[in-house]
């Protein structure tokens, strides 16, 4: 039976407010965070195989989908931010191993670690506490100013090597001072990445040539396999070859789980290799319905948003696939009337949406839905009060941002709200419970001028950024999971310089990646600046902690 929407509870108390001002940091009258909501009709689940696995020696083709799609783009609102963002898990969660006389060292969750252990769900945080967590800069590397704006998703950080896509190429940077380690050349501009990472392999998209007179845009259509470690592309190839069209692909985002890469197409659907060798694996399967493969998200699991129909009676599946087949091992149904959906997290499969266009202030998401392996709807949670931060993107399945999964539940930041002192602005960590769908009484507070935002699980332990105040620095806190007591573990200069560096960098545009002392920010795109007084423009920066 699918679990009723459950209101949401009054936010769990605070430590007690300061005479004369209100519990919560609201100044205004009326309820607070999490007040309850009304309750909204239930998407009823359904089993529906959509796909079939096609054997890669036929060569089979996809067909085109059911048209193009008129996409909402996200408005963004406030002020110019202070921040950095992390794709929500981004990185690779490994400890280095150079600690005491015993090879252990103390982390953030008080426990002991090898440094040779990948943190499991509900296991200790590998983190490390440096001995001082003021930062320094590291490296800062000058933005390139090609005239026309360039791609340049994707980041990754390793035990030894920081890896960059930059104009036309991915370069590997070392640790210790951020000196250029390798460099990969490619033909055209990256146009995609994935944040999920399999052996010291990841997965991007970039394009065939440069952009000509005759072709300012040369099509999103190949796919490749990087080395982070050792620098190298060890294969690529494109959706045609995988699905034996005759046209190249215009791929838009690309995904990695297991040993599986799947990419999405704009309009013929997608496709999938084999993360070691390129081996074309699959295709979607083409049917009466019209229905084709919006975008996959990786990970533990793989899954799909697929959308069947036409505008403006366009109905979306949720998928959990088999990642060496295609074949859909579990889909939920959403409600009519959704014409976009995103993946938050594929294990669990968590899906944002939405519904009847009630979200607020710009998030893109006003219910997330908690889904089993059955493809049973498991709980409801609903955001429709405005007062909860996450966000999703409507041009991308695995594009959600302020929120991570774990310990059962999901982790997110409260909306922006001022804070004890006057004009000053800040927010709370919180928690849903994933079997309820309900709000826990998890709180972790920002602090007075701060803004947190989670980037990723450690073990149990969250991983967040606070943006800072103008005259602070940004920290890297972890967060434990059972007491939400929070264990500071970089705080970068609260300098003017760093100040205007960190300030071209935003939670929803920019990626973050934090481990084991060392922070780097760093751009998706890049251009020439609009006027040559402006500030200095940076593709990355970064900070280690002493």
């Amino acid at each position: 039976m699918p679990v009723q929407p459950a209101a949401q509870p009054v936010p769990p108390p605070g430590p007690p407010p300061a005479p004369g001002q209100p519990a919560y940091g609201y100044p205004q009258p009326g309820p607070g965070y999490g007040y309850p909501q009304q309750q909204q009709p239930q998407p009823q689940p359904v089993t529906a195989p959509m796909y079939a696995a096609q054997p890669p020696a036929t060569g089979t083709a996809a067909a085109a989908g059911g048209g193009n799609d008129k996409r909402t783009q996200l408005t963004i609102v406030g002020a110019a931010l202070l921040a950095i963002v992390l794709i929500v898990g981004g990185g690779l969660w490994y400890t280095s191993g150079d600690g005491g006389g015993d090879g252990k060292q103390t982390t953030a969750g008080g426990s002991s670690s090898t440094g040779n252990d990948k943190p499991q769900e509900g296991a200790a945080g590998t983190e490390k506490v440096p001995s001082n967590p003021k930062a320094k800069t590291l490296f800062n590397l000058p933005s390139p100013q090609p005239a026309e704006q360039v791609g340049t998703i994707g980041s990754w950080i390793t035990e030894s090597t920081y890896v960059k896509s930059d104009v036309s190429k991915v370069v590997g940077y070392n640790l210790v001072d951020g000196g250029k380690k390798w460099e990969i050349p490619l033909p055209g501009e990256v146009c995609g990445a994935t944040k999920h990472v399999t052996e010291n392999k990841s997965a991007i998209l970039f394009r065939p040539t440069q952009p000509t007179a005759e072709n300012k845009y040369p099509a999103c259509s190949e796919v490749g396999v990087i080395d982070l470690e050792g620098g190298k592309l060890l294969w690529s190839g494109n959706a045609k070859s995988a699905s034996g069209g005759d046209r190249p692909a215009n791929l838009r985002e690309v995904t990695i789980s297991g040993n599986t890469v799947a990419a999405a197409d704009i309009s013929i659907g997608g496709a999938a290799w084999n993360l070691a060798d390129g081996k074309p694996l699959w295709v979607p399967k083409v049917d009466a319905e019209q229905c084709r493969d919006t975008g996959y998200a990786g990970g533990e699991a793989l899954a799909v948003i697929r959308k069947c129909g036409q505008s403006p009676n366009y109905t979306l599946y949720a998928q959990i696939l088999d990642p060496a087949t295609g074949a859909p091992k579990a889909s939920y149904k959403l409600s009519p009337g959704i014409d976009y959906a995103a993946i938050v997290s594929t294990k669990p499969l968590i899906v944002g949406a939405d519904v009847g266009k009630t979200a607020k202030n710009a998030t893109g998401v006003s219910d997330l839905f908690v889904v089993d392996d059955k493809g049973e709807l498991k709980a409801r949670i609903a955001l429709t009060s405005g007062t909860f931060d996450g966000k999703c993107a409507a041009t991308e399945v695995e594009k959600c941002t302020g929120m991570v999964v774990g310990n059962g539940k999901l982790y997110l930041p409260s909306y922006e709200h001022q804070g004890q002192e006057g004009s000053s602005r800040t927010n709370e960590l919180l928690s849903f419970d994933l079997t309820t769908g309900k709000q826990t009484t998890d709180r972790a507070d920002a602090g007075e001028r701060y803004q947190i935002t989670p980037l990723r699980m450690d073990g149990s332990n969250i991983i967040a950024y606070k943006e800072p105040p103008y005259d602070k620095g940004a920290q890297i806190v972890s967060i434990d999971g059972k007491t939400m007591k929070e264990t500071l573990l970089l705080e970068s200069p609260g300098d003017k310089a760093n100040q205007q560096a960190q300030i071209a960098f935003s939670p929803d545009y920019s990626e973050y990646r934090y481990h084991n002392g060392k922070l780097f920010m760093s751009r998706t795109s890049v251009r020439k600046p609009y006027s040559e007084k402006s500030d200095p423009e940076y593709l990355f920066i970064s900070y280690t902690a002493s």
